[in-house]
C-alpha cells in the first residue's frame, strides 16, 4: 500500500491544520485509518428528483432543479435570517439561511440551475428549505454519481464552520484517490470463502460509495464480522491467557465442611440449575487455573447458597474466604443470613463494615491474619490496606458493577498468589452484552426458581384507580402483610423527587392513619443510622408500611412484605422495574407488584410496562430493555468505552457477533499462539489493533 494510515489527518490534500482541530475535536478522527472508519450513518437515494408542486408535507429530503431568482434579508429578533425564492417550472418555494449569508450571496448565482438538496418544511403556507446543500447543474453532472448518498455522523459546531455531509465525501474521496483504494486483507481466506465475504478493499469502496444496495449490504457485513470478530478473539485469548499464566490455589478434595453441610444442614433441595452450577465451580477451583467466574442469577434464585457452598470448598482445602457486598444493609442480610449456618458447621465468620466499632476491627485484623477466622463478609472495607489474610482462597464479590476494576484488584494483592474469583450479580446480563463485555469471564446462570415460589402477580394501574389500590392495601395488611410504597428518585438532591416523595407519605398517612397503621419512611437525605432504624422497624413487623425511594432497590429482605407499590413507574428503567419487584414474593404467600402510572405516557414507558406485566423472565427484561437503551447506559459510565464500536451494533448485529464468536473460538482452538501460516493475517491485524486502539484494556 503506498500511504500510511497512520499519517495524521492534517496531511491529506483540503483538510489543513483548522479542519483536522476540528475533526479531531469533534469526531475524534486523528489519523487516515480514522477517517477510513467513520462510517455513515444512513444513505439517502439521489436518484430520484423532486417537482415543487408535488412536495408533500412530511418533512422528507428533497433533491429538486431550479433556479433562485432574487435574495432578501428578513429581520428576526435580535439578527437576521437570508431568504432567496427558488423555482422550477411547477412552483416556488423559499430557501433559508440563519447563518453563513454573506458567503452564500456571494458565491450563489442568480437564475443559473441549481441542484438542491434538504429537508423541507412547510411554514407560514408554503414550502421551505432551511440551509440547502446547493450544486451547479454543470458540477452537478460531472460529479462521481453514486445512487446511495452516504450520510456521515457530524455535529452542529462541524455545519457551523462549513464541513457539510458535501465536503465530509470530498474528503474521503480524497484518501481514496491517495490510497489508490488499497488497503491490507485482515481476514484470512478460509474466512472469507467460507462466509463468503468481500475483500477488504471492496467492502471499503461499497461502504463510503456503494454502487447499489446489494454491494453495500455485502460491505456493511464483512467490516461488521471483522470488527467483532477481533474483538472477540481478544476476550477469548485473554481468557486462555489468563488461564494458562495465572496459577489459582488446586482444591484438591471435597471434604468434610461441605459434605456435613450437604448431607445434614442443606436447608432446601438445590434445584438442578444450582447443582450445574456448583458442579462449573468446583471444576474450576479443581483446575490449575484461577477461577474467574460471573455467577448470573435471578432474584431470589439462590446464588446466596451456592456462594457459600463455594466458600466450603476453599474451607475444606485450609484457605480463607471473603464476600464482599457494595452496601452495608446488603452485607448485613448476608452475614445474618449465614451466621447460622456457620454455627451448625462450628465455622467462624465476621462482618466488617464501615461502622464495625475499632475493638472489634483489631480482633478481626487479628484473628484473620493467624488464620482463626475462615469467613469474612463486608463492603468496601475490607479492601483497606489493614485487612490481610493468612491465606485467602476464594474471593466473591456481590453486584460486581457496582465497584470498580481498580478495587477488584485491591483484592487480588491481598495474597501472593491471587485468590479465585467468583463475581455474582442479580442484574440479568443479555447474553450479547455477556459475549461482548463479559467474554473473558466463564459465565454460570442460574435459571431457574426454587420450588415453593410463587410468581410475582403484576399490574398497571393509573392514578384514577388509587382509590382501589388503597383498598388492596388495606385488605393485604388485614391479612398480616406488608406493603413497600416506591417513589422514583433521579438525583439523590432532586428537590423535586423530594418533595413528590414527601406529598405522597402524607396523603398515606392520611389514608392509614395512626393507631391502625404504622408507616416507615426512607430516602437519601437521612442519616445512615436513622435510615438503619426505620429499616429495622420494618424488617421486624413494626411497621406496615415502607414509604421510600430506590434505597430498597438492593437486597432487602423481607419475607413478610408481598406488595410492591411502584408510583411514576414510567419514571424508572426496566431493570430498576424488575429489581424491585424482586423486593416482594420472597416468602411462600402470593405476592403483588402494582404499576401506577399517569395517563401519558410516552411509547418506551408504554413498552417497559407491557413487558413488565407479561413476563418475569429476568432474561427477557433484560433483551427488552439493551433493546430500548442501548448498551452504555446499561453498563454504566466505567463500562461503556469498551464497546465504542464503529460500524458493529451489539443489539442488532447479535447473530453476526455469535457467528464472529464461533469463529474465533475454532481459530484459537486450532492455534491458539496464531502460528500457522494460514493465521499469519489475524496475528498481524490483531497486533496492529493492539498498537493503536484503546479499547483492548478490557475488562477483569
Amino acid at each position: 500500500m503506498n500511504i500510511n494510515l497512520q499519517t495524521p489527518i492534517d496531511y491529506l490534500k483540503g483538510v489543513g491544520p483548522n479542519r483536522a482541530d476540528l475533526l479531531r475535536k469533534e469526531l475524534n478522527i486523528h489519523t487516515y485509518q480514522d477517517l477510513i472508519n467513520l462510517f455513515p450513518n444512513r444513505y439517502i437515494d439521489k436518484t430520484q428528483y423532486h417537482k415543487i408542486s408535488q412536495l408533500q408535507r412530511n418533512n422528507a429530503e428533497v433533491q429538486i432543479v431550479g433556479k433562485i431568482t432574487k435574495f432578501e434579508e428578513v429581520a428576526q429578533k435580535n439578527k437576521k435570517r437570508l431568504v432567496a425564492t427558488f423555482q422550477d417550472d411547477t412552483g416556488i418555494m423559499q430557501l433559508v439561511w440563519f447563518r453563513g449569508q454573506k458567503w452564500i450571496r456571494e458565491n450563489t448565482k442568480l437564475n443559473t440551475p441549481y441542484v438542491i438538496f434538504g429537508k423541507i418544511n412547510w411554514f407560514n403556507g408554503r414550502f421551505s428549505l432551511p440551509h440547502p446543500e446547493l450544486e451547479l447543474v454543470s458540477e452537478h453532472k460531472k460529479n462521481l454519481r453514486l445512487s446511495m448518498q452516504p450520510i456521515y455522523p457530524s455535529t452542529e459546531k462541524l455545519s457551523n464552520k462549513g464541513i457539510t455531509n458535501r465536503v465530509l465525501g470530498k474528503i474521503m474521496q480524497q484518501l481514496f484517490i491517495d490510497s489508490k483504494g488499497k488497503f491490507y486483507e485482515t481476514l484470512p481466506d478460509t474466512l472469507l470463502s467460507k462466509l463468503k465475504l468481500i475483500s477488504k478493499n471492496e467492502a471499503l469502496i461499497n461502504v463510503h460509495f456503494p454502487k447499489n444496495s446489494e454491494l453495500l449490504s455485502k460491505a456493511q457485513f464483512r467490516l461488521k464480522f471483522e470488527e467483532l470478530f477481533y474483538i472477540q478473539l481478544q476476550l477469548i485469548l485473554k481468557n486462555l491467557i489468563h488461564k494458562s499464566k495465572i496459577k489459582g490455589f488446586p482444591f484438591s478434595q471435597v471434604g468434610n465442611y461441605f459434605n456435613t453441610f450437604f448431607k445434614s444442614h442443606l436447608p432446601f433441595e438445590l434445584t438442578n440449575a444450582q447443582k450445574r452450577v456448583l458442579k462449573e465451580i468446583r471444576h474450576d477451583l479443581g483446575s490449575n487455573a484461577q477461577m474467574n467466574r460471573l455467577l448470573q442469577g435471578d432474584v431470589g434464585s439462590g446464588k446466596t447458597i451456592v456462594a457459600f457452598m463455594s466458600m466450603l470448598m476453599a474451607l475444606d482445602n485450609g484457605f480463607q474466604a471473603c464476600l464482599m457486598a457494595p452496601t452495608e444493609i446488603l452485607s448485613v442480610q448476608h452475614y445474618n443470613g449465614l451466621l447460622e449456618l456457620c454455627n451448625n458447621l462450628n465455622i467462624s465468620i465476621k462482618l466488617l463494615t464501615g461502622s464495625t466499632k475499632t475493638l472489634t476491627r483489631r480482633e478481626i485484623h487479628e484473628n484473620l491474619e493467624n488464620g482463626e477466622l475462615q469467613i469474612l463478609i463486608g463492603t468496601h472495607a475490607l479492601l483497606e490496606d489493614k485487612v490481610k489474610f493468612k491465606n485467602l482462597g476464594l474471593a466473591i464479590i456481590d453486584e460486581q458493577h457496582r465497584f470498580g476494576v481498580a478495587q477488584r484488584s485491591k483484592l487480588w494483592k491481598k495474597n501472593t498468589s491471587p485468590p479465585h474469583i467468583l463475581v455474582m450479580t442479580a442484574t440479568p446480563i443479555p447474553r450479547t452484552l455477556a459475549m461482548s463485555v463479559y467474554g473473558d469471564l466463564d459465565i454460570s446462570i442460574i435459571d431457574e426458581l426454587p420450588p415453593g415460589r410463587q410468581a410475582i402477580k403484576t399490574v398497571h394501574r393509573y392514578d384514577k384507580n388509587r382509590l382501589n389500590v388503597f383498598k388492596f392495601i388495606r385488605d393485604e395488611i388485614a391479612k398480616g402483610r406488608q406493603v413497600y410504597i416506591v417513589y422514583p428518585l433521579i438525583q439523590e438532591s432532586s428537590k423535586m423527587d423530594y418533595k413528590d416523595l414527601m406529598d405522597g407519605y402524607e396523603s398515606i398517612v392520611r389514608d392509614f392513619p395512626l393507631p391502625d397503621y404504622q408507616i416507615s419512611i426512607v430516602h437519601g437525605k437521612m442519616k445512615p443510622a436513622d435510615k438503619d432504624y426505620e429499616m429495622q422497624r420494618f424488617i421486624k413487623g413494626e411497621t406496615q408500611i415502607m414509604v421510600a425511594t430506590t434505597v430498597i432497590e438492593v437486597g432487602v429482605n423481607v419475607p413478610n412484605a408481598s406488595v410492591m407499590i411502584i408510583e411514576s413507574a414510567e419514571r424508572f428503567g426496566l431493570s430498576q422495574l424488575h429489581q424491585l419487584r424482586g423486593r416482594v414474593g420472597r416468602g411462600a404467600e402470593q405476592s403483588y407488584c402494582i404499576l401506577m402510572t399517569s395517563h401519558k405516557l410516552s411509547n418506551d414507558s408504554k413498552v417497559r410496562l407491557e413487558t413488565m406485566t407479561r413476563t418475569s423472565d429476568g432474561f427477557e427484561i433484560a433483551e427488552v430493555d439493551l433493546r430500548l437503551r442501548g448498551p452504555g447506559d446499561i453498563m454504566g459510565t466505567q463500562q461503556s468505552g469498551i464497546l465504542n464500536l464503529k460500524i458493529a451494533d451489539i443489539i442488532k448485529d447479535n447473530d453476526i457477533l455469535q457467528s464472529a464468536r464461533f469463529y474465533a473460538k475454532k481459530v484459537l482452538e486450532k492455534d491458539p499462539s496464531l502460528a500457522l501460516p494460514e493465521h499469519q493475517v489475524i496475528l498481524n491485524t490483531y497486533r496492529e489493533l493492539g498498537k493503536y486502539k484503546n479499547i483492548w484494556n478490557y475488562i477483569s
